[in-house]
Parts: structure tokens; C-alpha cells; sequence
């Protein structure tokens, strides 16, 4: 998200929000908290894993005492040490889902990798020596009681379908208080959404008509506030329920009126409640509900609240994180709002709404209340009245709780505007600790995961929030599914859908100088002089801290007293960037040179980034002492310091120096020059081309009188015609001698033909065989001449390659022409054949 949106984005929350009487009286960069430092995955330090080849490891119950932490995950239970979760001495019961109850589950329609398991939705402790446990089990909920000491499965199971929801993914939350399980959410596969107790105590149930209680609520988590203890009035301890529902006072949704909006609510009942006598039998006689509104009423998606009490219930608050809803497409932001318990009971305590059927909405209700006062919990002032239990309780009454479910005061946060406003991030957890400071006042610190596998840690200072760090836990993007925390081992544990990983609440000795550890403001950490460690309550001597202003107790006039000289040497002309590292977000670099401090606004060729100071187009007078420090809160830490010297520009030539005319001269020469170079690689390339296709073609020609490349043996064709055999027999020697006829006439001689690069006439055989005797006419058949056919002999083929039609001047030229082809027949009988001869034609 650009700044521009962001500022955009909660400039609307803030016109919203004052639209509807909720105006902040902080500016918007006021309630978008930056957090100071970042640790990512691979600075992590001190963390512990545990994964054990499943997943969802999202129920965790941690007895801090016994130094045991329980997960609850997908098909087993785990007992860890909550000292060292991968200390490998974990016990692990493995409660898998039948494969019966699987196939029955796939043929439901439901996802066969995710949704067909037993994923343990909830564990905690029943009794001195047992563990009670709930899940799924493919969509048929058993619950079981564990023998703690031996971690073992019973033998016998308990039906669990009025304990836990079919879906893994449905919203579910639930407690065991005096032996009896508190539990809200969608129980059956089609049933409306519930809160019921059962187990050891009478069984009870919200109401469904005339008017559903709950109108498609999607719970979040449930608290128990023991209200009893200490109380003037002899009050009765009360379960407090946080959820979503569609809003039935609010007819459409502010952003789309095709949509019946959806609140976050608050709701509460009391423990001693066993239900009427004759009406609201087994139901809830102090169910009552409110609306819970942030920052902009109505329109929140709440997604986890954690309470905490100073030691007595009155001092009881609510931490509460939310989200946008899914009408803000897609800008993201989260919200985190407190609440005292004197607010929720306010509104509890205030008017009631009233639904009329003929304008089909919700109202206020002006009319008569009964006595005593619908939804309450049985007090002294009742038992005075002859009211002991709900059960006596006058029928006006129940028949006002029946009717009159939701209260018209809304549930408003503290200071009336949200301690945290943070864009482009969805909390989805959070966790709250006390911590006791150095200055006797006690922080609330706020541990908040994240949609993508992050902690934020702030603490609380006043009517704001200040983001200490933001730790990524986990490699991979996965929301953080549940956050618990040790006293004992000082450490967070975060679930998430991959395992659990342990992080110290604090990792002081990432605080390097008194300036960064004061300024951090931690209450888990104080510098004691040398170096910043953790904060005990037993030993506090020396130590310095300063959480309200984060600015005082370093003796120092800086953080860092002496840093190493980096010297750097550029010529003039060039561009240098000196590197300063910030550590904090919240902190603003200052460059000093020579003592005086740089603008950075691109005056003097210099600018301020955030990586660095960048010293453009250098010249002699930037040489100098840099010196780089951070800003924060009124404190200068340095950082980084360098020593610059720009070296002047290298000696050039007299001409070079003198004639900038010839200089530019020099340049187009060579502009002419890389032309000319050009153009004549152009011209040779074409060149190249032609001798290239001039070649190729010669050897095409050459290739039709010499058959391929030398051999140890071949044939040498040579043109027979009638005209070759006019020739006496006074030419018949000079034949021999020269073996080619003086006009040019080839003949056939079988042997070894002339290379290509030997003239025929000039590498002629050794000797030629004498002329054989004239054939008989029979074996000529009384031919003149050689009949234009393709013979075969001994496997070679000669072919006649010319013979004219004029006639013979003799007898004898055909009987010499014979003779002689008979004597060179009988010579090639003798010869050895050719193994691979080529045929060919001219």
C-alpha cells in the first residue's frame, strides 16, 4: 500500500468514525504505530521449535507450575517441557480418526485431506488428576477424560456432540469452571449457534424462540471474571463471551445494502445459573448481550480479545484486536481497542432494546422494568427478596429476559478511540502481560500475532501504544493460532499450523548502547552500565530504564562513543555513497561534515536516503569528516564515520586542454573512422559471398567428369563413337602409344582412374594389351557397331555413350572395334573388380 492510500485510508477511518460521534483526537501518523525494530527470521535468536509430523497445533494449555505445556493438534496430544519445548522429551497420545468414521466423513461431502481428522479443539484441565479433551473425529465429536500422570487415552469415550463443533473451522471457545464445561458455537452439522453448559452441572442452553439469541454468531473466546470474590453485594461470578453475529438492530450494511452487517458483541452469563422453574426451562435466565464498537462502529470483524486483572476482578480489562471487513476489499488494517469491566457493566446495566413487529426492527425499550432486574445474577439484595436461585425467579422476569436479549448501550472502548491503529496488517492473536518497571508503575505488554507469521510486542504507555519490535516466528506465511505466556520460563509460546515455536518474551542483549536500550523501552530489559540485560525483581541496583519518555538515564552525551574511521578516496567528478545502517524505524539520520550538519535535501550535491548519504558529481571542497548518527526521541546515536577525500581530475593533453574545437574534431573523426569500418566489413563480407557461390559452382561442374575423391581403385569413362572407329589399322600402334585418339574420342578402359589433380593425358597405364583376334560374325549377330544397350559384366556396367548413324567405310572398322572390346573383356576377367563402383552416365 503507497503512502498516499495509507494516509488516505485512515484519514477515512478518522471521518467515519467522527461521523458517527467517535472523533480521535490524535492525528492519523499518531494512530498508524511504526514498530522500532525488525527481526527477521534469520536474526532470530534464543528460539525453540517443536513439530512432530502433523499439523494445527492451535490448543494449547500451559500449567506453568508443573513446567508443562499441552498441545492439542490434528490426530495427537502433547505434553512438553515448557523449559525447552525441543528438548526431545515430549509424550505424545496419538488420537487419530477410524478409518470408518474417515469414509463416512468423505461421503458427507467433506475434504478428505483437511476436514476428515480428529483435530483437538479443546483441552484443559478437569480435576487434580485428569485432563479433559475434545475434537472432531471426522465430523462425529468425542470428548475424553486423560489421566494426566499416566497421558493415556480412557477405554471409554463421551459423545461429544453437545461439547464441540463437527467443524474443525468453526468458531468455537470453551471452559471448565467448577466442574462444569462452558462452551459456545455451532454444535450439529445444521444447528444454530449456541452457548451451553453441561458435563457435571444441570445442562443449559440458549434460547430459540420467539427471537434467536445468537443470530449467526461466529464465537471468538470466552472469560471468566469471578466477580464473587470480595463483592459488597454478594455478586455471583459470570462467563463473558466474545463473538460476531449479523447485527438484527441494524437492517443493512453501511457499505453494501444488499447485506445485513455484521458486530462484534459481548455477552455474559452467570455461573449459578440453573434456569426456570416453568418458563425458560433449561435455558439461560441472565443471558444478556451488547455491541462491542473500536474505532468505527459496526463494522469491525473482531478477532481475538485477551483479558487481565491486577490481582482483583475490578481491575479487570479487555484487550481486543480487529479487523477490516471484507467491504474494505482490498485495504487491510487492524485495530486494538481496551475495555474496562466497569464499561461492560455499564451497558449491561442500562436500557434494554426491544424488537417491533409491525416496523420490523429493533428499538429502545421506555417501558417498565421488573423486579428484580431481568438478566442479573442472584445477589444479596435477591436473597433478601426470597430469590435464592433462578429458579425462583417470577415469571414477568423470565418472560422479560425472553424477549428483551440485547442491551442498547454499546460497549466502548477506553478513551474512546483505539490505542493502535497499524495498515497493511491482520492481528489475528493477541496475549497480555504485566510487567512491574523500574519507575513502581506497572506496563500491560501487548504480544500480537500476526496473518503471516509474525509478533508484534508493544507496551502500553498511557492512552497509546508503542511497538517495541516485530519478530518473524515462522518462514513460511501462516497465521498465528494461539500465544501463551510462561512467568516461569519468561518465554511466548506461539502455535501455528506447522508447530510451536518458544521465543523469549525479551532479547535484551539485542540492545548494543545504553541510547538503544533505553530507547527501546522494553520493561523487560535496563542497562546496568556495561551492557543491557533482563529486568528481576530481586535485584534492581544500577539498572536505568525509562519507559514513559524513553530519552533519560544514559550518562553519555551520545550512544556510541567511539567508531573506527572509514576512509574513502573517489576522484572528482564521481558519485559515492557512504552507507549508514539504522537500526531503529523510529530514528531520523543526521549527517555531519566537519562538524556541521548536512541538509540532505539535494543542495550541495548531497542527499540523505535511507541507506546512506549519496555525494553526487564530487568536487575538492566534499573531502572532509562524515559522521552519521541516528535521532530519536531528542538522542543522537552515531552510527557510522567516514573520512572523504576527492582527488582532482587526471593531467590531460595540452591540445586536449587548450582546443575543445579540436577535441570535438577528434570525436567526429572518429564517429567517421567506426563508419568507415563498418561499410568496408559490409563490402568484404559481399565479396567473400561471390568467391564463396563462384566456388560452389565449379565444384558442381567438376563433379560430373570426376566420380567423387581419389580411390585405391576406379573406373576412367572415356567417350566410344562409330567416327572413333573409321581409323586404319596404320593408327592402330600410335593408339597404343597414346591410348586416345587424336580427335578427342574417349574409351572405356577398366583400372585405375586419374586423380583430380593428374591429367589424364599425361598419367597414362603402364601397358596396354595387344589387339585380340577379329570376333566371329555369330557373336556380333552381324552388328556393325555397339548396340545402344546397358550391359552387365561381372558386376560392372558400361553404357554406350555415343554413336552416330553414318555408315561404315569397311567391314573391318566393325571386326577392329570388336576385336578390340573383346580383348579389353578378356583383360578385365583378369583385373579385380571394384568392391563399390559407381554407375554413371556422361
Amino acid at each position: 500500500m503507497s503512502g498516499g492510500t495509507a494516509h488516505l485510508l485512515t484519514t477515512l477511518f478518522m471521518t467515519v468514525a467522527a461521523a458517527i460521534g467517535y472523533p480521535s483526537r490524535r492525528s492519523a501518523t499518531d494512530l498508524d504505530a511504526t514498530p522500532r525494530t525488525t527481526v527477521t527470521f534469520d536474526e532470530l535468536s534464543g528460539e525453540r521449535r517443536f513439530n512432530a509430523h502433523t499439523f494445527n497445533y492451535s490448543t494449547l494449555l500451559l500449567e506453568d507450575d508443573q513446567g508443562i505445556l499441552y498441545v492439542g493438534a490434528r490426530g495427537a496430544i502433547f505434553a512438553l517441557n515448557s523449559s525447552d519445548v525441543a528438548d526431545g522429551s515430549h509424550r505424545t497420545i496419538h488420537w487419530e480418526a477410524s478409518p470408518e468414521k474417515r469414509i463416512d466423513c468423505q461421503q458427507k461431502g467433506k475434504n478428505n485431506k483437511t476436514e476428515c481428522f480428529n483435530h483437538v479443539r479443546f483441552l484443559q484441565r478437569l480435576n487434580s488428576t485428569h485432563l479433559y479433551a475434545c475434537g472432531t473425529y471426522a465430523f462425529h465429536p468425542l470428548c475424553a477424560a486423560i489421566d494426566a500422570n499416566r497421558f493415556m487415552l480412557p477405554s471409554h469415550f463421551e459423545e461429544g456432540k453437545e461439547k464441540c463443533p463437527y467443524d474443525p473451522a468453526r468458531g468455537y471457545t470453551g471452559l471448565i469452571v467448577d466442574g462444569g464445561l462452558y462452551t459456545a458455537t455451532r454444535y450439529e452439522f445444521r444447528s444454530l449457534p449456541d452457548i451451553r453448559r453441561n458435563l457435571y452441572q444441570r445442562s443449559l442452553k440458549t434460547e430459540e424462540s420467539p427471537l434467536h439469541w445468537l443470530n449467526d454468531a461466529e464465537f471468538v473466546t470466552s472469560v471468566l471474571v469471578q466477580e464473587s470474590r470480595d463483592s459488597p453485594v454478594g455478586d455471583d461470578d459470570k462467563i463473558y463471551y466474545f463473538f460476531m453475529e449479523r447485527a438484527g438492530e441494524e437492517t443493512t450494511s453501511f457499505f453494501d445494502k444488499s447485506q445485513v452487517a455484521r458486530v462484534a458483541r459481548v455477552a455474559r452469563v452467570c455461573k449459578s445459573d440453573v434456569g426456570g422453574k416453568k418458563i425458560l426451562q433449561r435455558k439461560w435466565t441472565s443471558f444478556m448481550k451488547a455491541r462491542l464498537v473500536c474505532y468505527i462502529p459496526y463494522y469491525e470483524v473482531l478477532r481475538s480479545v485477551c483479558s487481565l486483572d491486577g490481582g482483583g476482578w475490578a481491575s479487570t480489562v479487555f484487550y481486543a484486536a480487529f479487523t477490516l471487513s471484507a467491504q474494505w476489499r482490498t485495504m487491510e488494517a487492524s485495530a486494538v481497542c481496551r475495555y474496562s469491566i466497569s464499561a461492560v457493566q455499564h451497558a449491561f446495566e442500562g436500557p434494554y432494546m426491544e424488537y417491533q413487529d409491525s416496523a420490523r426492527k429493533w428499538s429502545r425499550y421506555d417501558g417498565a422494568v421488573p423486579e428484580p432486574r431481568p438478566g442479573s445474577c442472584i445477589t444479596d439484595h435477591s436473597r433478601r427478596k426470597g430469590y435464592n436461585s433462578s429458579q425462583d425467579l417470577p415469571n414477568s422476569v423470565l418472560d422479560f429476559v425472553k424477549l428483551h436479549p440485547l442491551m442498547f448501550e454499546e460497549v466502548k472502548p477506553a478513551g474512546g478511540e483505539p490505542l493502535l491503529v497499524k495498515k497493511s496488517v491482520a492481528y489475528s492473536q493477541l496475549a497480555v502481560d504485566r510487567v512491574q518497571a523500574l519507575d513502581g508503575h506497572s506496563y500491560d505488554v501487548l504480544f500480537m500475532g500476526t496473518g503471516d507469521g509474525w509478533i508484534h510486542k508493544a507496551v502500553v504507555v498511557g492512552s497509546g501504544i508503542h511497538i517495541v519490535e516485530e519478530v518473524q516466528v515462522f518462514k513460511d506465511l501462516q497465521p498465528v493460532e494461539s500465544l501463551v505466556i510462561s512467568h516461569a520460563q519468561r518465554s511466548l509460546y506461539v502455535g501455528a499450523a506447522t508447530g510451536i515455536v518458544q521465543v523469549p518474551l525479551a532479547t535484551c542483549t539485542r540492545y548494543t548502547t545504553c541510547y538503544d536500550c533505553i530507547l527501546a523501552r522494553d520493561p523487560y530489559c535496563a542497562w546496568d552500565g556495561r551492557a543491557c540485560r533482563a529486568t528481576t525483581t530481586m535485584d534492581s541496583t544500577g539498572l536505568v530504564q525509562d519507559i514513559q519518555s524513553g530519552n533519560k538515564g544514559c550518562r553519555s552525551i551520545s550512544g556510541r562513543g567511539f567508531l573506527p574511521w572509514k576512509n574513502r578516496t573517489v576522484l572528482q567528478g564521481d558519485d559515492v555513497l557512504l552507507p549508514c545502517d539504522q537500526r531503529s524505524n523510529l530514528a531520523r539520520a543526521v549527517w555531519l561534515l566537519n562538524g556541521s550538519e548536512v541538509l540532505g535535501t539535494g543542495q550541495d550535491r548531497l542527499r540523505v536516503g535511507v541507506d546512506g548519504l549519496l555525494v553526487t558529481d564530487t568536487l575538492p571542497q566534499h573531502s572532509g569528516a562524515y559522521r552519521c548518527y541516528g535521532e530519536e526521541r531528542g538522542l543522537r546515536t552515531l552510527l557510522a564515520a567516514y573520512r572523504l577525500t576527492v582527488l582532482p581530475e587526471l593531467p590531460r593533453s595540452p591540445t586536449a586542454a587548450s582546443s575543445p574545437h579540436a577535441a570535438s574534431q577528434t570525436a567526429n573523426d572518429m564517429k567517421v573512422a567506426y563508419i568507415s569500418a563498418i561499410v568496408t566489413l559490409v563490402v568484404l563480407c559481399a565479396v567473400l559471398s561471390i568467391v564463396l557461390l563462384y566456388v560452389s559452382c565449379l565444384e558442381k561442374r567438376k563433379g560430373k567428369y570426376v566420380l567423387g575423391e581419389p580411390r585405391p581403385s576406379s573406373v576412367e569413362l572415356q567417350t566410344v563413337s562409330a567416327n572413333c572407329l573409321r581409323k586404319g589399322h596404320r593408327e592402330q600402334e600410335e593408339e597404343e602409344e597414346e591410348l586416345t585418339y587424336p580427335d578427342g574420342c574417349l574409351r572405356i578402359i577398366p583400372g585405375e582412374a586419374p586423380t583430380a589433380a593428374t591429367s589424364p593425358a599425361k598419367e597414362l597405364p603402364v601397358a596396354v594389351p595387344p589387339m585380340p583376334p577379329p570376333l566371329p560374325a555369330e557373336l556380333t549377330n552381324g552388328m556393325g557397331a555397339l548396340p545402344n544397350v546397358l550391359r552387365k559384366m561381372n558386376g560392372n556396367s558400361y553404357m554406350l555413350l555415343q554413336q552416330q548413324e553414318e555408315p561404315l567405310a569397311s567391314p573391318l572398322y566393325s571386326a577392329s572395334f570388336t576385336e578390340e572390346l573383346s580383348k579389353i573383356l578378356e583383360k578385365r576377367k583378369h583385373t579385380q573388380l571394384v568392391e563399390k563402383l559407381d554407375e554413371s552416365s556422361v
